[in-house]
């Protein structure tokens, strides 16, 4: 009986051996491999999923003063995984200092990888890093290769030394500004706004008409001078819109510091961007046409609703 015992022990234990070992280590994909070996970093794969480690390791993070080590939130990270038609689908989340994050969203655009949100996880943290949501899809192989520019930048940029406003030079010419936008603008003290309504979307919650009055709406707020102006604002955008818009506003010098959404539940979904930019008046307001120009292309559509 105490032989028939040990028997069904040991049956037992190998048992949970050999399942034990599938789930705790597979082996990784010809394909997989050469992502990880294309970009110089360590990953591992479950459960069909390849990750590939980003953490900032480099950055000594404090929240409030207190210490707060890579785990605690500041791992960036890669993953792919098949697709039913056997192409890779890419999604990611990088930590970025505040430097980092336009360089590499030119360098991940540049190369054909979206940038689908751009956030903080903390306050009172210390240095200031925000994260950067990507998306891919493809070969994995390319996509690897796509994606690598943007990586190799992280923690590689330097900060660009901050120059205080002259304070003297022309007063902005708000008249050529709206010629140059092609809409016009309100004066409040120093600042001159321009606010464009998405009204092509014809968005409606509960029959009532979401306009720009209604925060449905694009903006740029200009200030400073003809020659040294600053300009910030909102872009609202289809999803379709995000990544043309990003193109833009990168390709006319202008930084990008939030995308994300303000409704939930909104038909179409509509996306924000956030910007910001420095520079002559008119180069600015370029910029913000530019912008202006990749809204609404798909012509106007019919009503939406929220919240039915």
């Amino acid at each position: 009986m105490l032989h028939s015992v040990r028997r069904t022990i040991l049956v037992l234990c190998a048992c949970f051996v050999s399942f034990a070992i599938p789930a705790a280590a597979q082996e990784v994909p010809g394909d997989y491999q050469e992502v990880l070996k294309s970009l110089d970093r360590k990953g591992d794969f479950k459960a069909g999923v390849l990750k590939v480690n980003i953490p900032r390791n480099d950055l000594k993070m404090t929240i409030q003063g207190f210490s707060t080590p890579t785990p605690f939130g500041f791992g960036g990270w890669i993953a792919l995984t098949k697709a039913t038609d056997g192409s890779d689908v890419m999604m990611g989340d990088l930590v970025l200092l505040q430097e980092e994050v336009n360089p590499v969203l030119s360098a991940l655009l540049d190369n054909g990888i979206d940038v689908t949100a751009l956030h903080n996880h903390f306050f009172w943290d210390d240095p200031h890093v925000y994260y950067m949501h990507v998306h891919g899809m493809g070969k994995a192989t390319d996509l690897a290769r796509q994606v690598k520019p943007g990586l190799d930048l992280i923690g590689h940029v330097k900060p660009e030394a901050a120059t205080s406003a002259s304070g003297s030079g022309t007063p902005l010419d708000t008249a050529k500004l709206a010629k140059i936008a092609g809409h016009e603008g309100e004066q409040t003290g120093a600042v001159y706004k321009i606010t464009v309504g998405r009204d092509d979307l014809g968005m409606k919650e509960h029959g009532a008409v979401i306009n720009a009055r209604m925060g449905l709406n694009t903006w740029a707020a200009f200030v400073g001078t003809q020659e040294d102006a600053a300009i910030a604002g909102d872009v609202a955008m289809l999803e379709t819109e995000v990544t043309p818009v990003l193109k833009a506003l990168r390709k006319n010098g202008l930084d990008v510091v939030a995308i994300h959404h303000h409704m939930t539940g909104d038909r179409p979904v509509v996306i924000f961007l956030h910007y910001w930019g420095r520079g002559p008046a008119e180069k600015l307001a370029a910029g913000f046409k530019a912008a202006l120009d990749e809204l609404g292309k798909g012509g106007g559509s019919a009503a939406h609703s929220m919240g039915q």
